[in-house]
């Protein structure tokens, strides 16, 4: 039995295309990875958005995220697939230490507590500015574990 190692594939569509072509292109890509032997664990398309720079006079992209399974085989031909398509201006393959995790869901009491743990933990880092009689300076002493003074010259 051969090893099977968990794969995430980005890859980013021309802006210009339809919705209809873009879906068409990503069962092409899922497709082709099932016939090489790859198991896709999830194919997503994540939508247009700006590129950090210009690939090949477009400033924006279509980008779609492939988490997929398999001996490592299929890496190359899916990507000489890729790479050949004129729709396709990137493409990226990443080695994963394991299965994606699920995104968890979002509930409100969970919310609500993640809000209260970040304000206990704002309330004991608070500091205090306090005068000091002999000159003009300010010194603000922090209730941390580790008590700092910082100085700063009043204007």
């Amino acid at each position: 039995m051969t090893n099977q190692i968990f794969y995430e594939t980005m890859y980013i569509l021309r802006p210009d295309i339809a919705e209809e072509e873009v879906t068409n292109h990503i069962d092409k890509y899922n497709k082709l990875l099932e016939e090489l032997g790859g198991k896709i664990l999830d194919s997503q398309m994540r939508g247009k958005r700006r590129l950090a720079y210009q690939i090949a006079k477009h400033r924006e992209g279509i980008y779609v995220q492939l988490s997929h399974q398999g001996d490592g085989q299929h890496i190359y031909k899916i990507e000489k697939a890729m790479r050949l398509s004129e729709d396709v201006i990137r493409y990226l393959t990443v080695k994963q230490e394991g299965p994606l995790p699920t995104p968890r869901s979002s509930s409100k009491g969970s919310n609500q507590s993640e809000k209260k743990e970040i304000e206990n933990i704002d309330s004991t880092n608070k500091s205090e500015p306090k005068e000091d009689k002999n000159n003009d300076k300010k010194t603000t002493i922090s209730e941390s574990p580790s008590p700092q003074v910082k100085e700063s010259q009043e204007s």
